[in-house]
């Protein structure tokens, strides 16, 4: 997220609780005072001090230990905060996300609204293409909004439809968080209405692309307000033909940042590539975790079932691991990735499905155990790690076929990766942990105590 010195543990999202974020934190905020929260100034840095801020949200990154901006957030805040339109190449990693809601929450604070508003009638809405994202940003905004009584809502498909309608309908919505589809349908039963939206946020614009959402965007976006009445901000990982002409069509006028990929793979993350056999990379694999005490390691493959066997077989050794993928239902999605941010998973093997929608505090090693094919994919990838300018580790093994891959890692990112090869020892397995016996007999019967 944004450049710290410590990071919050506060990972509540499941993306059901819905409530206010402020009344139980409201009289808390009443003590504080912004001179609590000290930054020095620097020549080369922006502090969130230099903005117009108001003190609850200064409160609320006070918390979060936060105090220089991003690069991004130090272009794209005085032009946001200004109500501005925005349009910027950043992926996740950049601070983005807390950019945008920084300017949403100091908009709504600065803003508020007296008249009784009707219930599903949201002032701001954020649009993203995945699940995990989804839940991501909410999290983020109600971490931002911790003393403040905005009322945030996430709505994605997956999960249970009635209690989301619920949601919508219980109390005024200041800020809805969601995937098209399951947004369409809201408002296709007229549970949600989109007209008075004030501000507008499509995030990962070129995923929507890719996954065939952009007639869903169009058809929402153009139940929302005109632009020139609403604020718009667009990002997206690249800038095609197709993301040009769509930010031109739906901002006017806007801010234009960008923050290349290659800056948050190279700046933050230390990167090494292990030259080794397919044969001996689940020796390395073990070793790595094992002999480093490892607790919070995130494993890429590229193939769903070299997923499944990977997690079994780490399981067999003694490192309790579980699977991330497309086809792994929302429930058991949102409580793996809950077990593994609270340290009680210590491996998560997951596909490139979830490598954008992954964001895990103290999280400082991610392991390639298949290169990916698209470069780009790679940059993602080892973003899951280094976030925002912390430091953090990429491993990645290139076996007899991903070797022919890193040349086109190396192009796109314009550097050269380190290649070694792993020290002897790390190439030796231990044998797996036997497996218990199952009670195949009869069982003994219990004795009555005396």
């Amino acid at each position: 997220m944004m450049d710290h010195n410590s990071q919050t543990n506060n990972d509540k999202t499941d993306g059901q609780d819905s409530g206010p974020t402020g009344k139980d934190s409201a009289s808390n905020d009443s003590q504080w005072q912004v001179s609590e929260f000290r930054v020095p100034t620097a020549s080369d840095k922006t502090r969130f001090h230099d903005f117009d801020l108001p003190d609850e949200l200064m409160h609320a990154i006070s918390d979060l230990g936060f105090s220089y901006c991003t690069p991004i957030q130090t272009e794209i805040l005085p032009s946001a905060l200004a109500g501005r339109d925005a349009f910027g190449r950043a992926q996740t990693g950049t601070g983005k996300t807390a950019a945008f809601l920084i300017s949403i929450i100091t908009y709504l604070t600065n803003h508020p609204i007296q008249a009784k508003r009707k219930p599903g009638t949201p002032r701001v809405l954020i649009l993203a293409p995945t699940r995990e994202l989804v839940m991501q940003v909410t999290e983020e905004a109600r971490q931002l909004a911790k003393y403040c009584d905005f009322n945030i809502v996430s709505i994605f498909g997956g999960m249970d439809f009635k209690q989301q309608q619920k949601q919508l309908t219980g109390r005024p919505v200041d800020i809805i968080v969601a995937t098209p589809g399951r947004l369409l349908d809201f408002s296709r039963r007229r549970t949600l209405f989109l007209k008075k939206v004030e501000v507008l946020v499509i995030d990962e614009a070129d995923r929507m692309l890719d996954m065939g959402f952009i007639p869903d965007v169009r058809k929402i976006i153009y139940a929302t307000p005109q632009k020139g009445s609403r604020q718009t901000m667009l990002f997206s990982a690249t800038l095609t033909d197709a993301i040009t002409r769509l930010a031109a069509s739906w901002t006017q006028n806007p801010a234009r940042v960008a923050i290349e990929p290659e800056q948050v793979a190279v700046d933050s993350v230390d990167q090494i590539v292990y030259i080794v056999t397919n044969k001996n990379k689940f020796a390395l694999l073990y070793n790595i975790i094992a002999q480093q005490s490892l607790s919070r390691v995130l494993v890429f493959c590229n193939r769903k079932d070299a997923v499944r066997r990977l997690a079994d077989r780490l399981n067999r050794y003694g490192i309790k691991s579980e699977l991330l993928t497309g086809d792994v239902p929302q429930q058991k999605r949102s409580r793996r990735l809950a077990d593994f941010k609270a340290g009680k998973i210590r491996v998560l093997v997951a596909t490139d499905v979830v490598a954008r929608g992954i964001h895990i505090e103290a999280m400082d090693h991610v392991i390639n155990y298949n290169l990916p094919h698209d470069p780009e994919d790679y940059v993602h990838r080892i973003g899951r790690t280094g976030r925002a300018g912390a430091a953090g580790t990429s491993i990645s093994f290139a076996d007899e076929e991903d070797s022919f891959y890193i040349p086109e890692i190396e192009a796109f990112m314009e550097r050269e990766l380190p290649c070694t090869e792993p020290d002897d020892s790390w190439l030796v397995l231990p044998k797996p942990l036997a497996k218990k016996k199952g009670g195949g007999g009869k069982k003994k019967p219990r004795t009555a105590s005396k």
